[in-house]
Protein backbone atom coordinates (compact mmCIF):
# COMPACT_ATOMS: atom_id res chain seq x y z
CA UNK A 1 0.00 0.00 0.00
CA UNK A 2 1.44 3.36 -1.03
CA UNK A 3 0.90 7.12 0.10
CA UNK A 4 0.10 7.90 -3.31
CA UNK A 5 -2.98 4.87 -3.22
CA UNK A 6 -4.55 6.53 -0.12
CA UNK A 7 -4.29 10.09 -1.32
CA UNK A 8 -5.90 9.26 -4.42
CA UNK A 9 -9.03 7.22 -2.71
CA UNK A 10 -9.21 9.80 -0.81
CA UNK A 11 -9.84 12.34 -3.01
CA UNK A 12 -12.37 10.44 -5.04
CA UNK A 13 -14.00 9.39 -2.10
CA UNK A 14 -14.64 13.40 -1.12
CA UNK A 15 -15.54 13.92 -4.87
CA UNK A 16 -17.46 10.66 -5.80
CA UNK A 17 -16.12 11.50 -9.28
CA UNK A 18 -12.69 9.98 -10.60
CA UNK A 19 -12.66 12.47 -13.32
CA UNK A 20 -12.47 15.27 -10.94
CA UNK A 21 -10.45 13.43 -8.64
CA UNK A 22 -7.78 13.48 -11.42
CA UNK A 23 -8.41 17.12 -12.57
CA UNK A 24 -7.73 18.25 -8.90
CA UNK A 25 -4.82 15.52 -8.26
CA UNK A 26 -3.23 16.76 -11.85
CA UNK A 27 -2.77 13.27 -13.26
CA UNK A 28 -3.97 11.12 -15.62
CA UNK A 29 -7.89 9.80 -15.14
CA UNK A 30 -6.67 6.65 -15.97
CA UNK A 31 -3.86 6.32 -13.15
CA UNK A 32 -6.33 7.29 -10.14
CA UNK A 33 -8.77 4.17 -11.83
CA UNK A 34 -5.42 2.39 -11.84
CA UNK A 35 -4.19 3.08 -8.14
CA UNK A 36 -7.90 2.57 -7.27
CA UNK A 37 -8.01 -1.15 -8.56
CA UNK A 38 -4.61 -1.92 -6.83
CA UNK A 39 -6.06 -0.53 -3.69
CA UNK A 40 -8.76 -2.60 -4.06
CA UNK A 41 -6.70 -5.73 -4.88
CA UNK A 42 -4.32 -5.53 -2.47
CA UNK A 43 -7.55 -5.12 0.53
CA UNK A 44 -9.43 -7.83 -1.38
CA UNK A 45 -13.00 -5.90 -0.73
CA UNK A 46 -14.53 -2.84 -3.58
CA UNK A 47 -14.33 0.48 -2.28
CA UNK A 48 -16.56 2.35 -4.66
CA UNK A 49 -19.97 1.33 -6.02
CA UNK A 50 -21.08 2.94 -9.15
CA UNK A 51 -24.49 4.86 -9.15
CA UNK A 52 -25.26 6.51 -12.08
CA UNK A 53 -22.11 9.34 -13.33
CA UNK A 54 -21.06 8.93 -10.10
CA UNK A 55 -19.08 6.44 -7.71
CA UNK A 56 -20.18 6.23 -4.02
CA UNK A 57 -18.54 4.50 -0.59
CA UNK A 58 -19.20 1.02 0.38
CA UNK A 59 -19.92 0.24 3.84
CA UNK A 60 -16.43 -1.08 4.27
CA UNK A 61 -15.18 1.78 2.05
CA UNK A 62 -16.80 4.63 4.38
CA UNK A 63 -15.24 2.30 7.23
CA UNK A 64 -11.48 2.61 5.35
CA UNK A 65 -11.83 6.10 4.44
CA UNK A 66 -12.62 6.51 7.97
CA UNK A 67 -8.98 5.27 9.21
CA UNK A 68 -7.62 6.72 6.05
CA UNK A 69 -8.22 9.79 7.00
CA UNK A 70 -6.78 10.08 10.35
CA UNK A 71 -3.79 8.71 9.19
CA UNK A 72 -3.09 10.91 6.20
CA UNK A 73 -3.39 13.84 8.49
CA UNK A 74 -1.09 12.24 11.27
CA UNK A 75 1.31 11.76 8.50
CA UNK A 76 0.64 15.49 7.37
CA UNK A 77 1.59 16.58 10.53
CA UNK A 78 4.61 14.92 11.03
CA UNK A 79 5.70 16.22 7.79
CA UNK A 80 4.71 19.30 8.78
CA UNK A 81 6.28 19.14 12.28
CA UNK A 82 9.94 17.89 10.20
CA UNK A 83 9.43 21.34 7.82
CA UNK A 84 8.93 23.52 10.87
CA UNK A 85 11.72 21.78 12.87
CA UNK A 86 13.90 22.48 9.89
CA UNK A 87 12.77 25.90 9.50
CA UNK A 88 9.99 27.41 12.17
CA UNK A 89 9.83 30.91 10.57
CA UNK A 90 8.18 29.47 7.84
CA UNK A 91 5.43 27.61 9.29
CA UNK A 92 1.80 28.16 9.76
CA UNK A 93 0.10 28.63 12.61
CA UNK A 94 -3.65 28.49 13.23
CA UNK A 95 -4.91 31.21 15.86
CA UNK A 96 -9.38 31.54 17.07
CA UNK A 97 -10.18 34.97 18.02
CA UNK A 98 -14.04 36.97 19.26
CA UNK A 99 -15.08 39.67 18.09
CA UNK A 100 -14.14 41.60 21.26
CA UNK A 101 -10.49 41.66 19.89
CA UNK A 102 -10.69 41.39 16.68
CA UNK A 103 -9.77 45.15 16.06
CA UNK A 104 -7.41 46.15 17.74
CA UNK A 105 -5.33 42.82 19.84
CA UNK A 106 -5.09 40.65 17.31
CA UNK A 107 -3.89 42.87 14.22
CA UNK A 108 -0.90 44.48 16.35
CA UNK A 109 -0.09 41.03 17.76
CA UNK A 110 0.02 39.77 14.35
CA UNK A 111 1.48 42.55 12.65
CA UNK A 112 4.32 42.70 16.00
CA UNK A 113 5.22 39.02 15.00
CA UNK A 114 5.40 39.38 11.28
CA UNK A 115 7.95 42.20 11.79
CA UNK A 116 10.31 39.45 13.10
CA UNK A 117 9.05 36.44 11.65
CA UNK A 118 7.99 37.37 8.05
CA UNK A 119 8.03 34.22 7.00
CA UNK A 120 5.25 32.82 9.00
CA UNK A 121 1.59 32.09 8.06
CA UNK A 122 -1.42 32.53 9.76
CA UNK A 123 -5.12 31.16 9.31
CA UNK A 124 -7.51 33.26 11.00
CA UNK A 125 -10.55 31.69 12.54
CA UNK A 126 -13.16 34.25 14.44
CA UNK A 127 -16.30 32.46 16.61
CA UNK A 128 -17.75 33.02 20.06
CA UNK A 129 -16.34 32.15 23.40
CA UNK A 130 -17.43 28.59 23.77
CA UNK A 131 -16.79 27.62 19.78
CA UNK A 132 -13.58 29.07 20.18
CA UNK A 133 -12.68 26.48 23.43
CA UNK A 134 -13.82 23.47 21.86
CA UNK A 135 -12.02 24.04 18.32
CA UNK A 136 -8.63 24.68 20.78
CA UNK A 137 -9.60 21.14 22.29
CA UNK A 138 -10.34 19.21 19.01
CA UNK A 139 -7.25 20.48 17.61
CA UNK A 140 -8.99 22.69 14.89
CA UNK A 141 -7.16 25.63 15.90
CA UNK A 142 -3.92 25.26 18.49
CA UNK A 143 -4.46 29.11 19.94
CA UNK A 144 -6.89 31.28 20.84
CA UNK A 145 -7.35 35.06 22.14
CA UNK A 146 -10.03 35.53 24.93
CA UNK A 147 -11.40 37.62 27.39
CA UNK A 148 -12.22 36.35 30.23
CA UNK A 149 -9.37 33.76 29.86
CA UNK A 150 -11.69 30.43 31.20
CA UNK A 151 -11.18 28.92 34.99
CA UNK A 152 -12.70 25.38 34.96
CA UNK A 153 -10.94 23.61 31.66
CA UNK A 154 -9.18 21.23 32.67
CA UNK A 155 -7.88 20.23 28.99
CA UNK A 156 -6.81 23.84 28.14
CA UNK A 157 -3.66 25.73 29.31
CA UNK A 158 -4.24 29.59 29.60
CA UNK A 159 -2.24 32.47 30.16
CA UNK A 160 -3.09 35.92 31.06
CA UNK A 161 -1.99 38.64 29.11
CA UNK A 162 -3.35 41.40 30.89
CA UNK A 163 -7.07 42.52 33.02
CA UNK A 164 -9.40 45.83 31.39
CA UNK A 165 -12.15 47.77 32.82
CA UNK A 166 -15.49 47.74 31.43
CA UNK A 167 -17.51 50.80 30.83
CA UNK A 168 -20.73 52.29 29.92
CA UNK A 169 -21.82 53.60 26.66
CA UNK A 170 -24.73 56.04 26.70
CA UNK A 171 -26.50 57.75 23.57
CA UNK A 172 -24.67 61.46 23.99
CA UNK A 173 -28.21 63.01 24.98
CA UNK A 174 -28.43 60.83 27.75
CA UNK A 175 -29.34 62.27 31.19
CA UNK A 176 -25.80 61.15 32.72
CA UNK A 177 -23.79 61.74 29.84
CA UNK A 178 -21.92 64.49 31.17
CA UNK A 179 -20.73 62.60 34.04
CA UNK A 180 -17.53 61.81 34.79
CA UNK A 181 -18.43 58.45 36.11
CA UNK A 182 -21.50 56.19 36.73
CA UNK A 183 -22.68 53.84 39.08
CA UNK A 184 -24.39 50.69 37.55
CA UNK A 185 -27.64 51.65 39.67
CA UNK A 186 -27.93 54.73 38.06
CA UNK A 187 -28.42 52.37 34.84
CA UNK A 188 -31.12 49.93 36.65
CA UNK A 189 -34.43 51.32 34.94
CA UNK A 190 -32.28 51.92 31.31
CA UNK A 191 -32.52 49.41 28.29
CA UNK A 192 -29.95 47.73 27.66
CA UNK A 193 -27.97 46.46 23.88
CA UNK A 194 -26.31 43.73 24.56
CA UNK A 195 -24.80 40.74 22.66
CA UNK A 196 -27.44 37.69 22.67
CA UNK A 197 -27.54 34.80 25.00
CA UNK A 198 -24.52 32.65 25.11
CA UNK A 199 -21.70 35.21 24.48
CA UNK A 200 -19.44 36.18 27.20
CA UNK A 201 -20.11 39.48 27.36
CA UNK A 202 -23.53 39.13 27.57
CA UNK A 203 -23.03 37.11 30.42
CA UNK A 204 -20.64 39.41 32.12
CA UNK A 205 -23.06 42.77 31.57
CA UNK A 206 -25.91 40.42 33.18
CA UNK A 207 -23.21 39.12 36.38
CA UNK A 208 -22.06 42.95 36.90
CA UNK A 209 -25.70 44.24 36.92
CA UNK A 210 -27.16 41.46 39.01
CA UNK A 211 -24.16 42.48 41.30
CA UNK A 212 -25.06 45.61 41.67
CA UNK A 213 -28.85 44.48 42.85
CA UNK A 214 -31.09 44.65 39.57
CA UNK A 215 -31.71 42.81 36.34
CA UNK A 216 -30.92 44.14 33.08
CA UNK A 217 -33.54 45.16 30.73
CA UNK A 218 -32.13 43.79 27.37
CA UNK A 219 -33.80 45.52 24.71
CA UNK A 220 -31.67 44.98 21.45
CA UNK A 221 -29.43 42.68 20.68
CA UNK A 222 -26.60 42.75 17.77
CA UNK A 223 -23.84 40.29 17.47
CA UNK A 224 -21.08 42.38 16.78
CA UNK A 225 -19.44 45.36 18.14
CA UNK A 226 -20.00 47.85 15.58
CA UNK A 227 -24.17 46.84 15.46
CA UNK A 228 -23.68 47.40 19.60
CA UNK A 229 -22.21 50.49 19.58
CA UNK A 230 -24.48 51.58 16.26
CA UNK A 231 -27.42 50.94 18.55
CA UNK A 232 -26.23 52.61 21.47
CA UNK A 233 -25.63 55.92 19.28
CA UNK A 234 -29.05 55.37 17.68
CA UNK A 235 -30.69 56.15 21.18
CA UNK A 236 -32.08 52.63 21.56
CA UNK A 237 -30.53 51.97 24.85
CA UNK A 238 -26.88 51.71 26.98
CA UNK A 239 -24.30 48.91 26.95
CA UNK A 240 -21.78 47.36 28.63
CA UNK A 241 -18.32 47.05 27.20
CA UNK A 242 -14.47 46.18 27.89
CA UNK A 243 -12.19 49.36 27.43
CA UNK A 244 -10.06 47.51 24.81
CA UNK A 245 -12.95 47.38 22.18
CA UNK A 246 -12.59 52.03 22.22
CA UNK A 247 -9.14 51.70 21.40
CA UNK A 248 -9.17 53.41 17.98
CA UNK A 249 -12.17 55.78 18.99
CA UNK A 250 -15.03 56.23 20.90
CA UNK A 251 -18.27 55.79 17.77
CA UNK A 252 -20.03 59.53 17.28
CA UNK A 253 -23.25 60.60 19.07
CA UNK A 254 -21.98 58.20 22.35
CA UNK A 255 -19.96 59.02 25.63
CA UNK A 256 -17.98 56.27 27.33
CA UNK A 257 -18.62 57.16 31.18
CA UNK A 258 -16.16 54.76 33.40
CA UNK A 259 -18.24 52.94 36.33
CA UNK A 260 -17.79 53.75 40.13
CA UNK A 261 -17.98 51.47 43.22
CA UNK A 262 -18.53 48.52 41.61
CA UNK A 263 -15.75 48.07 39.81
CA UNK A 264 -16.21 45.23 36.82
CA UNK A 265 -13.02 43.74 35.14
CA UNK A 266 -12.37 41.18 32.61
CA UNK A 267 -8.99 38.89 32.03
CA UNK A 268 -7.59 38.60 28.40
CA UNK A 269 -5.50 36.25 27.45
CA UNK A 270 -4.37 33.00 24.95
CA UNK A 271 -5.13 29.53 25.00
CA UNK A 272 -3.89 26.25 24.06
CA UNK A 273 -4.67 22.35 24.49
CA UNK A 274 -2.88 21.19 27.73
CA UNK A 275 -1.80 17.45 25.66
CA UNK A 276 -1.04 18.71 22.35
CA UNK A 277 2.85 19.24 21.39
CA UNK A 278 3.33 22.13 19.82
CA UNK A 279 5.22 22.53 16.68
CA UNK A 280 8.18 25.25 16.40
CA UNK A 281 6.10 27.72 14.72
CA UNK A 282 3.61 27.52 17.37
CA UNK A 283 5.41 27.41 20.46
CA UNK A 284 7.95 30.54 18.99
CA UNK A 285 4.41 32.38 18.51
CA UNK A 286 3.02 31.56 21.84
CA UNK A 287 6.28 32.30 23.78
CA UNK A 288 6.31 35.64 21.96
CA UNK A 289 2.79 36.65 22.08
CA UNK A 290 3.80 36.37 26.46
CA UNK A 291 7.06 38.18 26.54
CA UNK A 292 4.82 40.92 24.16
CA UNK A 293 2.61 41.69 26.38
CA UNK A 294 4.80 41.31 29.64
CA UNK A 295 7.35 44.00 27.83
CA UNK A 296 4.29 46.14 27.52
CA UNK A 297 2.76 45.75 31.31
CA UNK A 298 6.81 46.47 32.02
CA UNK A 299 6.33 49.51 29.88
CA UNK A 300 3.14 51.02 31.79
Amino acid sequence: MELRQLRYFMEVAEREHVSEAAANLHVAQSAVSRQIANLESELEVDLFKREGRNIKLTEIGKTFYAYAKVAMEAIDNAVKQVDEYLDPERGTIKVGFPTSLSSHLLPNVISAFKKDYPNAKFQLRQGSYRYLIDAVKKGDIQVAFLGPVPKDEPDIESDILFSEQVVALLPINHALAERESISLVDLKHEQFVSFPEGYVLNQITIDACRQAGFNPLISAEGEDLDAIKGLVAAGIGVTLLPESSFHESIPGMTVKIPLELLEVRRTVGIIKPKEKTFSPTEEVFYDFVKQLFTRLQEFQ
